[in-house]
């Protein structure tokens, strides 16, 4: 049998709640881990914090995403590198294996220029793995404007390894299975979520949802069948958007049906 993949909750998927809130529902839902998305949040950049929740819950961090959002730009300072050496640093400190980085914004242009050979570099320099993830264009009718360079889809990036986000491929407009075909050994890294995408004859911008899945239109159930079948080695992150739940109760019946439709379908392909 193959070992089960585990199946992480990314603490973004509590907003508006906060980090220590997230390692109280992973552990109560019976997550296997948590993927620390460091923000304006102080708990999510401390690793004395993050190491104190993770004894008091009794669960590990399994992965750190870099503040490389719009609204995080100020944390960690202005300086992309410096940001990922502090990213590396928390993620050492905590045992985490995977760090998650954004392509650079397109006005970051030194950036821009050393990012692929810099993520090649750092590779060699580290056992914690840097996945760069598909993000997407803004797009409106036949409009497509991209934020990110050298490009948004690390399939057409030279970097060694690949976050697979599923309502970012839906926002794109991509193929999430051919996707994950294409970059095939590089893919490091999933962030389970799902989304609609462009509803044909409906004009305007294409949402970035990030819905529990199974309630959108990406292949989350093959995808994930797919990669328990492959051997996959990485680890499932769900990171969804509870920030509409008019409850708690509500919040954690949307992550504990986010687990369950994980462990579902991976555990189709490891128990048979």
């Amino acid at each position: 049998m193959l070992k089960p993949i585990p199946v992480a909750l990314s603490t973004s998927s509590v907003y508006p709640e906060r980090t220590p809130d997230a390692f109280e529902m992973a552990a109560r839902l019976g997550y296997d881990g948590v993927e620390i998305m460091v923000y304006t949040d102080p708990v999510s950049q401390s690793g004395d914090a993050l190491a104190r929740l993770m004894d008091y819950h009794q669960i590990p961090v399994l992965a750190v995403h870099t503040p490389t959002l719009l609204l995080t730009q100020l944390v960690w300072g202005r300086e992309p590198w410096g940001k990922l050496l502090k990213a590396k640093e928390l993620a050492e400190r905590l045992g985490a294996k995977t760090v998650v980085v954004h392509p650079p914004f397109r006005w970051q242009r030194d950036y821009v220029r050393g990012f692929e050979e810099g993520m090649n570099r750092i590779a060699q320099e580290t056992d914690v793995t840097f996945a760069v993830e598909n993000m997407f264009p803004i797009r409106a009718g036949t409009t497509e404007v991209s934020g990110y360079a050298p490009h948004w889809d690390p399939v057409k990036l030279d970097v060694p390894s690949v976050t697979l986000d599923l309502s970012h491929t839906a926002a794109s407009g991509s193929d999430a299975m051919a996707m994950a075909n294409e970059v095939s050994g590089r893919l490091a890294h999933i962030h389970l979520a799902d989304g609609n995408g462009a509803v044909p004859g409906q004009p305007g911008l294409v949402p970035d949802e990030h819905l529990v899945p199974g309630r959108g239109r990406q292949p989350c159930a093959e995808l994930l069948r797919g990669l328990a079948a492959t051997g996959y080695q990485g680890v499932i992150v769900a990171e969804v958007n509870t920030r509409r739940a008019a409850s708690r109760a509500e919040r954690l019946g949307d992550l504990a049906e986010t687990l369950a439709f994980a462990r579902d379908h991976l555990s189709a392909v490891t128990t048979a």
